[in-house]
């Protein structure tokens, strides 16, 4: 078998892999294949072909995980109204338990909730939800309202 065949094959195995379990990575690494194979079609020796594949394909990688990497200082997405709807809605917390959770009644159903602060005071009164996490929903005291 030829070097460019196996080089395709591989680069291709990766592509159906990387379709499979939706790692964008594996993308990059294909195309630092892809580097060897065209290597390869050149004439270059295969310790050539080598490190052309894993230049670019490091290289490829390192750009990917830059890009994608959130910004500093930038929101979790769990806290993101776009991305749920309960963030920002308003719930009413009757009591706080002992471990500092409380359970509430929101869409229909009973919802642990805890505080988005630890130093949060636990008083009883309408908060709103500012993340999720799991299946709890973390609230902040509304201000300016009563009990």
């Amino acid at each position: 078998m030829q070097d460019t065949t196996l080089w395709w094959l591989l680069a291709g195995s990766l592509v159906a892999l990387e379709m499979v379990t939706g790692s964008f990575y594996l993308l990059m690494l294909a195309l630092g294949l892809v580097a060897g194979a065209l290597a390869a079609h050149g004439g270059w020796s295969l310790a050539a072909q080598v490190s052309a594949a894993g230049l670019i394909g490091a290289a490829a990688v390192a750009a990917c995980y830059l890009i994608r990497r959130p910004a500093a200082g930038a929101p979790s997405v769990r806290r993101l109204r776009s991305v749920n709807l309960d963030i920002g809605e308003v719930v009413q917390v009757d009591a706080w338990l002992s471990d500092g959770s409380a359970r509430v009644h929101y869409r229909g159903a009973q919802w642990t909730v805890i505080p988005a602060h630890s130093d949060q005071a636990l008083t009883a009164g309408p908060h709103r939800v500012v993340e999720l996490q799991g299946n709890r929903l973390v609230v902040e005291k509304v201000e300016g309202k009563t009990d």
